[in-house]
């Protein structure tokens, strides 16, 4: 188990996103240690919800950015968001309705899943927000 570990390479240059993902690295952490450390299901639930509300939050508070300064990738990055919000909510309901513990792969995925759309996508709006705001 490693935690993610925020530093400049996460950073888009937009303190208040920055702040929001700062938060979700911290829930994604959380839920990584209790996985590894075989904590009890409904923490591991909770944590879980908790991280997809935050991320579902976090989208609006983006797309409500995107809308304000005219950003023209506003379709794509609302798309992806979709997508990840999706994925997240269908190893949720994974575990809650299909009792299955949440395995390294599920850990796997969820950091790739944060990370990617940070270094991706979010960084191509955290320069447009730089220029914009």
């Amino acid at each position: 188990m490693k935690d993610l570990v925020w530093d400049r390479s996460l950073s888009v240059d937009v303190p208040e996103i920055d702040e929001d993902h700062r938060r979700l690295v911290d829930l994604f952490n959380l839920l990584n240690h209790a996985v590894a450390e075989g904590g009890a299901q409904d923490y591991i639930e909770a944590v879980m919800e908790e991280l997809i509300s935050c991320t579902a939050w976090h989208f609006k508070h983006e797309e409500r950015l995107m809308l304000k300064y005219g950003y023209e990738g506003l379709l794509e990055h609302k798309a992806e968001h979709d997508e990840l919000i999706a994925s997240a909510t269908a190893l949720q309901q994974k575990l809650l309705h299909e009792s299955k513990p949440v395995l390294s792969d599920d850990i796997e995925f969820l950091e790739h899943w944060l990370t990617g759309h940070i270094l991706g996508l979010d960084m191509d709006l955290g320069a447009y927000l730089c220029e914009a705001m």
